[in-house]
Parts: structure tokens; sequence; C-alpha cells
């Protein structure tokens, strides 16, 4: 007999009315993937696609997409579902990676921006590859507070999103990716203001230029609502910056791993168009569960009017 969760477990779960709700939107998903024709543009907003991206890509719009956020599996032995991570050696995930890449550079637009996400271990492959196609601007390194620990190792606690562009015509809105941290060291000026902070009733705060050092992300558990069955979730925080600081309202962002929704969750969520990419139909069931309920909880944890708060210091019910 499976064991009840507890009642403070937030994470999202799939129930038999959901199944039955969302089978025709996942049978629509499946016969994107399966069609093998050339879809048209308008198929793109808004789509789910059941598929494997090496099949899928070659078959979208040309010069469509303002914003390729990829999360591809890492080079490490792990089950994803339908399909199951096989560690290799450096070489040939460097093939798989610019097989892929490859495959989407046509899509993109001469403004648009790529970013890639990856671990310690593939890091040296992504940049490489992007390099060759593309102009890599920067790479992004954020925490992961959660991790094992090695007695033979450092515990890893850190992975990397490579940033690149198309061209030298790309967006960057720094600031709608400012982040508000708390003020340790209160300076005042000489008339006693505060310098470079603000006094509020709830705390004492200075907004930040965004780095490309994150600290203030949470890795979905159990008590998050956004949290899913998928073993490698990015926290929609994370997308969320991404999505602001290079795409426009309206844009549209493709992810080719789409996984369990996460980018087309928070596309949706700041008024972006979104398609996304998806191999197993457990995790594409998932993102189109997540889409719906998008509609009646829009927010994002740890993003208000219009700013990015330090890990747990956003006001309580935010």
């Amino acid at each position: 007999m499976p064991r009840e969760s507890s009642p403070l477990n937030r994470g999202l779960v799939i129930g038999p009315g959901d199944r039955e709700r969302l089978a025709g939107a996942l049978e629509r998903a499946r016969s994107l993937g399966d069609s093998g024709r050339l879809l048209d543009p308008s198929e793109l907003d808004g789509a789910i696609i059941l598929g494997d991206a090496l099949a899928v890509l070659p078959r979208l719009p040309p010069e469509s997409i303002d914003l390729l956020v990829a999360d591809p599996p890492y080079n490490m032995d792990k089950n994803f579902g339908a399909a199951r991570g096989r560690r290799v050696d450096e070489r040939e995930y460097e093939e798989y990676t610019k097989a892929w890449v490859d495959a989407a550079l046509p899509l993109l637009k001469r403004d648009a921006s790529v970013y890639v996400c990856c671990d310690w271990r593939c890091s040296g492959s992504v940049q490489r590859v992007l390099s060759r196609s593309l102009t890599l601007r920067n790479r992004i390194t954020w925490e992961r507070e959660k991790g094992r620990a090695s007695s033979r190792n450092w515990k890893n606690a850190h992975e990397d999103i490579w940033f690149a562009t198309v061209s030298e015509d790309y967006r960057f809105d720094g600031e709608s990716v400012r982040q508000r941290r708390r003020v340790r060291a209160p300076y005042r000026n000489d008339e006693g203001s505060p310098k470079d902070w603000r006094d509020s009733p709830e705390g004492r705060f200075r907004d930040t230029a965004a780095s490309n050092l994150w600290t203030d992300l949470t890795v979905p558990f159990w008590s998050m609502p956004e949290n899913t069955i998928h073993p490698t979730q990015k926290p929609e925080k994370l997308l969320a910056k991404l999505i602001l600081a290079s795409s426009r309202a309206g844009d549209l962002v493709l992810d080719p791993f789409l996984g369990s929704g996460t980018s087309a969750v928070v596309a949706k969520k700041l008024s972006r168009r979104f398609a996304g990419i998806e191999i197993d139909p457990e995790h594409c069931l998932v993102a189109l569960r997540r889409l719906e309920l998008a509609e009646a909880s829009p927010g994002i944890q740890g993003y208000r009017d219009g700013l990015f708060w330090e890990r747990n210091s956003a006001p309580r019910g935010q």
C-alpha cells in the first residue's frame, strides 16, 4: 500500500482527474511530435511537443525564436523517466551538444539570446560548442544549497549557465533583474539619510545590480508548490531572471528540453509566448498541469514588485 504523503507536502501530484482532463492536450503534444511535417509559426505559440529534440528541432520554423533556454541532460548516469541518462566520454557528449545546438541555430532571430545550463563536468563542452557559432557573453554560476556530501571529494553545490548571443544586436535588461538585499551595514550620509539603501517597515534593503554569481535560489523541494517529480527541476526564479533579462513581453521562448515545464510556466507568467519539446510523456503531463495552475497562481517565489529578493527575505505571503 503506498504511503500517504505528509499534509505539509505542497508539491504537485497528478491525479486521475488531471490525467483524464489533460488527455486531449497530451495527445496534441504527441501529434505535434510525431507528425514529421514542418510546423507553421502559428503552431508554436503555447506549444508543448512530445518528442526528441533532435528530431523536432529541424521541423520548427526558421528565425522564429527570440530566446532559447536549454537545460539538456547532463553527462551523468541518471534516470529522467522515459529516458535514462548515460555518462559518456567528453568527446561523445560534446558531439551530442553540437548536434542539438546546430539544429537550433537556424531557428534563432538575429537579435536572439541563448542560455544553456550545465554542471562542472560538461561546462567545458558547452562552452566550446557555443563559442564556435555564437558570441559568448558570460557564465553564470548559481549555488545549489542542496547537494550530496562526499568523503573523497568536494560537495557539488553549484551549476553553470552559459549566456551567448547570435549577434551584437541583442537585448539585455539589467534593470528588470535587480536584487533586493538586506543591509548589514546601514551607512548614512552627512545629513543622516540612508546611503544607497532604503528604510521601510519591512526592513532595511539595498537594490543591487545582477551579477553572474547567484546565491539567492532555492532548488524546489516538498514544501514548495512548484516542486514536481522531475529529478533535475530548476527553480522558477532562475528562469524568471533569464527570461526578464533577455526577452520582451510577447517574445517567443523555446526550451528544447522542457522537463516539467518550468520555462514555459515562467514565460506564461511573465507574458511571453513559449514552446517546449519534451521526450517524456509524464513530464509533458506535469508541464500541462502546471500551465493550468499558472492561470490562477501567476506569482513567482522570490520575485515581487519587479525585484528579486534575497533568499528568505521577502515579506511573508509572497
